[in-house]
């Protein structure tokens, strides 16, 4: 099982690991993308005034564009602590006992802008890219990821059983037909719901928690409910491979 998560646009700063290295990522098909996005990022960021349009940078984020250019020197750490944020707070891998961390570095990977999808403990530096970002020359990253990240992420779900909790953004840069969704669902008193904003993210992290605590191999959309009910949630089947998470509003 591969449950995809998505990136975040807070990071953690600094790490103790050596300069990134992207020969040693995994998914080394996605290689030659990753070069051509890294060097981009790295030479908008010699022009702060235009890196910080076409990323979408206000004055005060100024730390952002530095950590662009310092993007093949600056220190990495692994991927699942990079990125923070209510998901990964919701998450709280350092808390995870041996075993499941063991098993969160196999089951978790995690959608990029910049690197397409990294494993959990994939070393990489902080940077600034979002999913909707149309970069000079390039073009949408959609364009840009698609044709390599399509068919890594296709032949993963050809293996194994995935659960995509990409949000809409990072699922448009390489959709995924046979994986599994979620929706985080919110239900009033008078029994209508809606779409949750948020505890979207804080719901999606703990289901992934879930999903790297069990001991046992989820092989389909029942056995990914059955962990989520024994967490606590509420799950329903919404399509073959759609389950929705129902919270009280």
């Amino acid at each position: 099982m591969l449950v995809l998560l998505p990136p975040s646009e807070t990071k953690a700063v600094g790490g103790d690991g050596a300069p990134l290295a992207l020969d040693e990522l995994s998914f080394a098909e996605l290689t030659r993308t990753r070069e051509r996005l890294g060097s981009t990022l790295v030479r908008l960021g010699a022009n702060p005034a235009r890196a910080a349009k076409v990323l979408g940078l206000g004055r005060t984020q100024a730390g952002e564009l530095r950590h662009n250019q310092q993007l093949l020197a600056s220190p990495t750490m692994p991927a699942i602590r990079r990125y923070t944020g209510v998901l990964y707070d919701s998450l709280d891998y350092a808390s995870l006992r041996p075993a499941e961390r063991a098993r969160a570095d196999e089951r978790l990977a995690i959608g990029s802008a910049l690197f397409g999808v990294v494993r959990a403990s994939d070393p990489i530096p902080a940077y600034r890219l979002s999913g909707g970002t149309k970069l000079p020359r390039l073009g949408t990253l959609g364009a840009v990821w698609k044709p390599t990240l399509g068919p890594v992420l296709a032949d993963i779900a050809s293996r194994e059983l995935v659960v995509d909790l990409r949000s809409g953004a990072y699922r448009t840069l390489a959709p995924i037909d046979d994986a599994v969704t979620v929706r985080v669902m919110s239900e009033r008193p008078d029994g209508s719901r809606g779409v949750v904003s948020h505890f979207n993210k804080a719901t999606k992290g703990l289901l992934a928690r879930l999903l790297v605590r069990t001991s046992g191999e989820c092989g389909s959309v029942g056995d990914v409910m059955r962990v989520a009910r024994r967490g606590g949630l509420h799950v329903e089947q919404v399509g073959d491979l759609a389950i929705d998470v129902v919270t009280s509003a």
